[in-house]
């Protein structure tokens, strides 16, 4: 089975950079521009610490409004989701060399996941800015609290009793809807790790088994959600084969030669970066929205 989900990972990546490629060209934008350093900086610096196990969009969100990278903020979801596809397959494909949960469970979560990104990738394509901003200052919200959560270990008191490394009767269907819901979300911004693990602990799965959910439903629906957010022009093409070259290259340091480093500190300061971009997102749009009324 890992040599098949390899090869479906492989296809998808391909897949996404040829569709990236066109919609750059459609769009008139060069794939060596001048911000192709910048963005090599800010692809190895967030999904290295993505690898690590500080979500990528969080960190990426907190970059472009500190930056002010974004021209058009209504780009977000679909800039963050096409930036960080083909890293996180790579992360995959370090991560995912022994599938420990049950295969029935596995496909039908990710498939799930898969279909929810699908569908909430075409929802925010219709959504103007000001809507996008309120979206992403609520998913960075969510993304703060869980990251709180997870420091403070009440994530991983979940699952510590755990055996199970596979879903069955209402449990798959609730963890199917689940991961659905999941989907949707993430092609809104909110990251799926921590709440997909916290779900799986839920119903009773080991965390070992945990981890082939949460990565593969990332590695795949990221791509899949991308092909809608290309198709309505809702990506920014500026530095973006940068940032996926940048990101490619922080995984490998990451997977490779990190043995141990200590992120609490890093941790907590995301977490109150996260609250401040959520914040500069809420009052941008209350400005726009008191400027319309």
């Amino acid at each position: 089975m890992v040599i098949a989900i390899v090869i479906v990972l492989a296809i998808f990546s391909i897949g996404l950079f040829g569709l990236l490629l066109a919609g750059a060209k459609r769009q008139g934008a060069a794939i060596f521009d001048h911000s192709f350093g910048f963005g090599m900086v800010i692809g190895a610096v967030t999904d290295f610490l993505d690898t690590l196990g500080i979500g990528s969009f969080v960190v990426s969100t907190a970059i472009f409004q500190a930056s002010h990278y974004l021209k058009d903020e209504r780009q977000l979801p679909g800039t963050l989701n096409t930036m960080h596809a083909i890293p996180t397959a790579f992360e995959a494909f370090f991560f995912v060399t022994a599938v420990t949960v049950d295969p029935v469970t596995l496909i039908s979560l990710v498939l799930a996941a898969t279909i929810g990104a699908l569908v909430g990738s075409e929802v925010m394509t219709k959504l103007n800015q000001r809507w996008v901003q309120l979206i992403m200052a609520g998913a960075l919200i969510v993304t703060a609290l869980l990251m709180a959560a997870k420091l403070l270990g009440l994530i991983s008191l979940l699952g510590v009793a755990n055996q199970a490394t596979g879903l069955v009767g209402w449990k798959l269907i609730a963890g199917i809807v689940g991961n659905f819901i999941l989907g949707l979300l993430m092609s809104a911004g909110v990251g799926l790790y921590a709440p997909c693990m916290v779900m799986v602990y839920f119903l009773g799965l080991t965390p070992i088994a945990a981890f082939p959910i949460m990565m593969l439903s990332c590695a795949l629906l990221m791509p899949i959600s991308s092909v809608n957010f290309i198709r309505h022009d809702r990506v920014d093409y500026r530095g973006l084969f940068g940032i996926i070259l940048g990101g490619i290259l922080g995984v490998v340091v990451a997977a490779t030669l990190v043995k141990s480093l200590s992120l609490t500190a890093l941790s907590w300061l995301i977490v109150l970066v996260s609250c401040w971009t959520a914040f500069s997102l809420w009052q941008t749009a209350q400005r726009q929205k008191n400027a319309l009324s």
